[in-house]
């Protein structure tokens, strides 16, 4: 079969797809860190789906397990116990140190499920946000998405909520009250372009969330799964949240997410669900990433101080894979100039330069990824 070119991709995309989203290169095929387009042209692929890829682009182990399953069982519904589905929460609730899971099929689904569970639980109505976070296009996690660009169209989304700046203890202890359910935050703001606060804000959040009852809700999407070097960006803090919500690097590519909430934080029966959530190939592509990620996992801190140290002129916010550099104005041109190079970045907000590459990228990738960012910017 003939392979379609990216002028036919886009003929088709801009016939028949709403538009949108902003793009001009179909990729077609991929294997570990690299990815080709449709004219057979090679990169590495340091966007990685939007961190979603943690094993690499169809890593064996992953394949293997979605085929075997696909032999056997798509889907059944959670009217019946689902195959892997038990062993994957008991592997979420291990790494993240928690009590129970529930799926979902996306992290602004895991983000809908965590405010939902916040609301009934502690029989509150009102969220606490920050700004420049983001958590998802849903209409619950949309309405403590923070980008006004991308929420205030949509208004109003029916949840009582506030936002306060990032980092601001003081702002925060001023509007977290009895009435507040939940406190959502990111450990690390990625759409925001990996923005690090030190560790006294996320103990901050703790004490505000402990002295109040709401719930500490922190959004491991982006930052979980072994991206920052650990499995969750909060055990570098040693804190404890109450409810975690997972996705993106969770089943290397395969649509999964997850949400899972401190003991005696548990939804009942009917008041939650979905038809395919945690599904058999779900399970099972989560299940193969979580082995191949604990095999890795140790490596992902010394890969990035690599990254670190060659970017060291960018002055770049670095924790595990995920690295952050703000250059301003130029930051489409240098996208631009580094997939004309074979390598491919991310903008993200306020001319931040992202880089989230699967985990396994190797230390000869990561040199050429350098040279070419630095070239991008001589």
């Amino acid at each position: 079969m003939e392979m379609e070119t990216t002028s036919q991709f886009k003929a088709l995309d801009e016939r028949y797809v709403m538009p949108a989203f902003s793009r001009d290169m179909a990729i077609v095929k991929g294997e570990g860190s690299i990815v080709w387009d449709a004219e057979g042209k090679q990169y590495i692929d340091c966007v990685a789906g939007i961190a979603v890829c943690s094993t690499g682009h169809c890593h064996p182990a992953v394949v293997k397990a979605i085929c075997d399953q696909a032999h056997q069982l798509i889907h059944c519904s959670n009217l019946y116990y689902v195959p892997h589905q038990g062993d994957l929460a008991k592997k979420l609730v291990e790494i993240t140190g928690l009590h129970k899971a529930f799926f979902s099929n996306s992290g602004a689904e895991a983000t809908d499920g965590a405010l939902k569970l916040a609301r009934v639980r502690t029989g509150r109505k009102k969220f606490v946000a920050f700004t420049h976070g983001f958590h998802g296009r849903t209409v619950g996690s949309l309405a403590v998405t923070h980008k006004p660009a991308i929420r205030e169209p949509f208004e109003p989304l029916g949840m009582v909520k506030t936002f306060v700046e990032y980092g601001d203890l003081d702002a925060l202890k001023k509007v977290v009250d009895n009435d507040t359910a939940g406190v959502i935050f990111e450990p690390i703001q990625g759409e925001a372009g990996v923005i690090i606060p030190p560790d006294s804000f996320i103990k901050g959040i703790r004490e505000i969330c402990d002295d109040t009852g709401a719930l500490m809700i922190a959004d491991e999407v982006q930052t979980g799964m072994g991206r920052t070097g650990t499995w969750l960006a909060m055990q570098h803090t040693k804190v404890m949240p109450d409810i975690v919500t997972l996705a993106k690097g969770i089943a290397s590519g395969f649509p999964m997410g997850a949400l899972v909430a401190r003991e005696d934080l548990e939804f009942k029966k009917s008041e939650h669900g979905s038809t395919f959530a945690g599904g058999p190939l779900a399970c099972a592509a989560a299940l193969a990433t979580i082995g191949v990620i604990e095999k890795i996992l140790p490596d992902v801190a010394r890969k990035g101080e690599r990254f670190g140290r060659g970017l060291a002129a960018l002055n770049p916010r670095v924790r595990g894979l995920m690295i952050g550099m703000t250059i301003g104005d130029k930051c489409l041109d240098v996208q631009k100039k580094c997939a004309s190079q074979g390598v491919l970045v991310n903008c993200a907000a306020d001319g931040n330069l992202r880089l989230v590459p699967p985990l396994v990228i190797t230390e000869a990738e990561i040199d050429y990824v350098v040279g070419v960012i630095n070239g991008a910017l001589g």
